[in-house]
């Protein structure tokens, strides 16, 4: 049977009335909620906060469901971010994740003396696969154009299989490349490491599903939702230390197919491509064949900032000869297993 309240009553069971809206547990009644911003709040979170407490979750998620993660750490700025992520995650615990490199040998020096001082300096387990010793016992042969990206695919697959990494941790953004747009947070991936974009599975709610079949694995983008420039405004408040190649500074290029790239004994300059020294940064970092740089004064955080906040192409459309293969160049090298 259900009392009416006496008239008077001045609390019970938690609530008041109010000129006729129900107060719960010191909540405010509807009109007042409305009338109160968000941003007023102490609780609010910026954007950064935001997205870094969604990347801490996934490294979190990742570390109570799988046996046996690692992290694909090169020492470009994404790694470099994403392990500050995970160091974070577990801080004062050590991180309970290996790292793992594929090593193209066409690496630019800046990137590998930053990735062995910040593996030095935490203390950290990496595993490096080498394309060049697939090359020299005949697995893998020598591209016409120099290029190693593309062969990265084979190391990475079987150091999975032989290490039995069962996530793997990678950079990626979906805002890098239209084929990276198509990738959930957790990415399954078959026997043979080969990307089905019709397995991709729902992730509504932040709820990620980690279960796979013996054999397979997950691919897992805890930067997924993050921009160019949101990685460098984290950097700036982070205060994180990245390769200086990221900022302007004098280098010799040569041009190639409307891209600077570096000289090296990867097989470039041709006889007909001119040696200049001009100032120039990088906007992504990988083998030194198909990575351009662009001519740049933004020598600080706060200019590359504005920079990019400038620019209306992403980093890897501006700067990537690799994707500039085909127009499906990253998607056919994910269904082979490449990230």
């Amino acid at each position: 049977m259900t009392t009416a309240a006496a008239p008077g009553a001045a609390q019970e069971h938690g609530t008041v009335q109010e000129h006729g809206t129900v107060q719960e547990h010191g909540i405010r009644p509807r009109h007042e909620n409305a009338a109160r911003p968000v941003r007023d709040s102490p609780r609010a979170l910026s954007h950064l906060d935001a997205l870094e407490s969604e990347a801490v979750h996934i490294f979190r998620e990742v570390a109570g469901e799988f046996e046996r993660p690692v992290i694909l750490f090169s020492g470009g700025k994404d790694s470099i971010v994403m392990l500050h992520l995970a160091l974070k995650s577990f801080t004062p615990a050590p991180l309970p994740f290996a790292l793992l490199h594929v090593d193209t040998g066409h690496n630019f020096p800046e990137v590998l003396e930053c990735r062995d001082r910040v593996v030095a300096e935490h203390g950290l387990t990496l595993h490096v696969a080498c394309v060049q010793d697939y090359i020299d016992r005949g697995v893998l042969r020598e591209r016409p154009d120099g290029t190693r990206n593309p062969l990265q695919t084979v190391p990475l697959t079987e150091k999975i299989q032989s290490e039995k990494f069962d996530a793997v941790f990678g950079g990626g953004r979906r805002d890098e490349e239209k084929a990276r747009a198509k990738e959930r947070v957790f990415s399954l991936r078959d026997e043979f490491s080969q990307w089905d974009p019709r397995r991709q599975r729902p992730e509504l709610w932040q709820l990620y599903n980690g279960r796979h079949a013996p054999g397979e694995h997950v691919r897992v983008f805890p930067l997924s939702n993050w921009t160019e420039l949101d990685v460098w405004q984290y950097i700036a408040r982070e205060n994180i230390e990245l390769p200086q190649i990221y900022y302007a500074h004098r280098r010799e290029v040569f041009d190639r197919g409307g891209m600077w790239l570096t000289a090296g004994a990867w097989g470039g300059p041709k006889d007909t491509e001119a040696v200049e020294k001009r100032q120039v940064r990088y906007r992504t970092v990988g083998d030194m064949s198909c990575t351009g740089a662009v001519d740049s004064d933004a020598d600080t955080v706060e200019k590359v900032i504005a920079e990019i906040a400038a620019s209306r192409l992403t980093e890897r459309g501006a700067t990537r000869a690799d994707d500039k293969m085909s127009e499906a160049a990253m998607e056919d090298r994910k269904r082979e297993g490449y990230f």
